[in-house]
């Protein structure tokens, strides 16, 4: 079975503008709301593709119901803790020329309803999937990644990790499955500018010696690089397409990456079903569905770089 973790999910409102003027009244031409939380947005990738798989985490309030209530149709298992105090976040994203986000902070998260969490991470099995992504809320330990890996230590579970900084940085030593920065991101880890693709490998290649078994770096238009646990490197182009939609692109390309894994354990094939997940999301108003999926796919060619 294959679980995924959001700790700090929110309802996204997307507003589209024609302009933005900051200090203005501005109006916008279209509004929409949808569930948000990089583990929700794997999971419903993972669905679309076939992998039934259950979504964990915490929700509150009045917005908390209707992240359930939106998920439900999604048709994967939500196994989400009721939080009893607070609401779960409202995240704001104006799209016009450029995006811009406003992203809540989110409820408190107290001690025993992240024991409660624990004590359902204690159930997995060997040879489950566990994919821990996204920021985590303030309230929770800068280290609940680690302690999570740590915890489940002792059993043959594949754990995908999705973060930042030193959430990630301290994760691995204890060897996740997948690791996927982007650009930025790298850059951020080693404090540098990176400047070729020989830098870029050099760098991913790091973070494999730090523990990592695979490192997936998302270059957004330039595609994507893989550092495969068989120390190859593979690379994939992006797809041709109108960008519409940027958010939840790096989530379609964990879910589309981890779903081409385990169908014959490839890694290219990996790399381009998350390639192909993250470019048809770009082309899509929300997360991509399996139509576009499959045409995106059929446009991307893996080259093995070394």
């Amino acid at each position: 079975m294959i679980y995924t973790i959001t700790f700090n999910p929110s309802l996204d409102y997307i507003m589209k503008l024609n302009e933005f003027d900051a200090g203005e009244t501005n109006r916008s031409v279209s509004e929409s709301i949808f569930p948000g939380g990089k583990g929700f947005n794997v999971s419903t990738i993972l669905e679309r593709l076939g992998y039934k798989n259950t979504a964990l985490g915490f929700v509150a309030g009045f917005t908390g119901k209707e992240i359930e209530k939106q998920l439900e149709s999604r048709g994967f298992y939500c196994d989400l803790i009721q939080l009893d105090e607070g609401i779960s976040r409202i995240n704001v994203k104006m799209k016009g020329e450029v995006e811009t986000e406003v992203n809540a902070s989110g409820p408190n998260i107290p001690n025993d309803k992240l024991e409660e969490l624990l004590l359902k991470l204690d159930c997995l099995k060997d040879e489950d999937t566990l994919v821990l992504a996204g920021s985590i809320p303030p309230t929770l330990p800068d280290d609940i990644y680690e302690s999570i890996m740590k915890r489940l230590s002792h059993k043959k579970i594949r754990i995908i990790v999705d973060a930042t900084n030193q959430l990630l940085l301290k994760v691995l030593p204890l060897h996740p499955f997948l690791i996927k920065p982007n650009l930025r991101e790298l850059e951020e880890i080693f404090n540098t500018t990176i400047h070729n693709q020989e830098e870029l490998i050099q760098y991913a290649r790091e973070l494999q010696g730090r523990g990592a078994i695979n490192v997936l770096i998302s270059l957004g238009k330039d595609g994507a690089i893989l550092i495969s646990e068989d120390n190859h490197v593979y690379m994939c182009p992006s797809a041709k397409g109108k960008l519409i939609n940027s958010v939840g692109s790096g989530d379609s390309m964990v879910a589309g990456f981890l779903a081409g894994y385990l169908k014959n354990k490839d890694y290219k094939d990996a790399i381009q079903l998350g390639s192909a997940c993250g470019g048809a999301n770009a082309f899509s108003e929300d997360l991509a569905n399996k139509e576009m999926i499959d045409s995106v796919y059929e446009q991307l060619e893996v080259k093995t770089l070394i």
